[in-house]
């Protein structure tokens, strides 16, 4: 009977167990509802096979899409006071910002990386939805600073993923002050006759749209981008009207002269490249050129290219 009950009963509740899978082994489509394996939607640059949806993007993830074999070097980010209005709504805000940087690896929301497209040095930045919705406060402000005066250094292009949902509202009107800054920012690259090249992606609204994301020489959209500075729905009760078929998508905003182009995600890395080497007049077989001195420390899972 000890047989029996400590050694069959175990093996067969084990084997009867119920397996526990991680919660992202699946991802569903948002456009048509199918159920498609994660690994080969991050494979496909988080692009949906069939229905061709463009995911959210990782910022390193992101970074690893666009740069010649997945290097760059980080740079450094000046340090910002962590929470100069000591905000609390349901929560502190210093444990949303531990939350946040738990779960996305980040310091915050935009991070920069400075490696080659196709030969080419430039400096890109990437804003992470995930971040607390990508939210532009005074660290991704003096991020988006940093990397438009690095290109300035560097005598680079500077490409900048947009992806927020405004403002942070934790930080109030110092949140708020970063739109001008960042404005400024950008005409010093300008200044120095360096491209500046923004890449609009789902969704990009509130006062990122109202600042550095509508001022590049080129504006590029991923397929299905929402872009803009309020909601339709908001403008919609504004109005009291209904709204065009898609209103505010990348599609609409090409088709009515506010985005250049709209480019599919496999499709965007030569584009750069062909944009970087077209305003700098880099010929292609130039362009194999060493990447300048680093600017700061190398990134932790990145080599240096």
């Amino acid at each position: 009977m000890n047989w029996l009950t400590n050694v069959v009963r175990p093996k067969i509740r084990n084997f009867l167990a119920r397996r526990e899978a991680p919660e992202n082994l699946w991802i569903k489509c948002p456009e048509t509802g199918q159920l498609v394996f994660y690994k080969d939607v991050e494979a496909n640059q988080f692009v949906i096979p069939n229905s061709n949806y463009h995911m959210r993007m990782g910022a390193v993830a992101r970074l690893k899409s666009i740069f010649d074999g997945e290097t760059w070097l980080d740079i450094a980010v000046p340090e910002v006071t962590t929470d100069p209005l000591k905000f609390r709504d349901e929560r502190r805000y210093v444990d949303r910002l531990k939350d946040a940087r738990a779960r996305t690896g980040l310091n915050d929301a935009v991070k920069l990386g400075l490696g080659k497209i196709e030969g080419i040095p430039v400096v890109v930045g990437v804003q992470d939805f995930d971040f607390m919705g990508g939210s532009l406060g005074m660290a991704a402000g003096e991020a988006v600073i940093k990397g438009l005066e690095t290109a300035v250094d560097r005598g680079t292009p500077f490409i900048m993923f947009a992806a927020s949902g405004g403002a942070r509202m934790q930080e109030g009107i110092l949140s708020l002050m970063q739109l001008p800054r960042t404005t400024v920012a950008v005409q010093m690259l300008r200044d120095a006759r360096k491209p500046y090249i923004v890449v609009l992606t789902n969704p990009t609204t509130g006062g990122v749209t109202a600042s550095y994301a509508m001022l590049g020489d080129v504006h590029i959209a991923e397929p299905g981008a929402l872009i803009g500075f309020a909601g339709p729905r908001v403008i919609e009760q504004t109005i009291r009207e209904k709204l065009p078929e898609g209103f505010q998508k990348a599609e609409y905003l090409r088709d009515h002269g506010m985005v250049d182009m709209v480019v599919h995600r496999h499709a965007l890395r030569p584009t750069l490249a062909r944009l970087c080497r077209l305003l700098t007049k880099t010929p292609a077989q130039a362009a194999r050129t060493t990447l300048p001195a680093p600017v700061a420390q190398a990134a932790p899972a990145a080599a240096q290219p």
